[in-house]
């Protein structure tokens, strides 16, 4: 989990939700639960807890933080925890639920797109 890769598998989760299951009440249950996981391990990396140490090592980072902005790729400096890239942090976790639910709207949509193929 990460700043860079979570936007992409919070979509692709909401995708895959959306494609699964017919059932609202399901789907809204699925999504709540894709949600608490994405944060929980995101936000616990953030804070470098220690029960996620494993996961940012196998990676290479330095820390939990480290890897939440760099995700490897970025040479982005992680000592930095000036109020801004909390705040900053606090925004990026805030737009979690809006990438799920872009997910689920794209699932929606391929769906409604091959109903209408198969209707030909």
């Amino acid at each position: 989990m990460s700043f860079l890769a979570d936007p992409p598998l919070l979509v692709a989760s909401g995708i895959a939700i959306d494609s699964m299951v017919s059932d609202e009440d399901t789907a809204k249950k699925l999504e709540m639960g894709t949600l608490l996981v994405f944060l929980l391990v995101s936000i616990s990396l953030y804070l470098n807890l220690g029960w996620v140490r494993h996961f940012w090592q196998f990676f290479g980072a330095k820390s939990g933080r480290d890897f939440m902005f760099n995700s490897g790729v970025l040479p982005l400096s992680d000592v930095d925890t000036t109020a801004k890239k909390h705040l900053l942090s606090v925004a990026l976790f805030a737009t979690y639920p809006l990438w799920l639910r872009m997910g689920r709207k794209l699932g929606a949509r391929m769906r409604a797109n091959r109903s209408a193929l198969s209707a030909r």
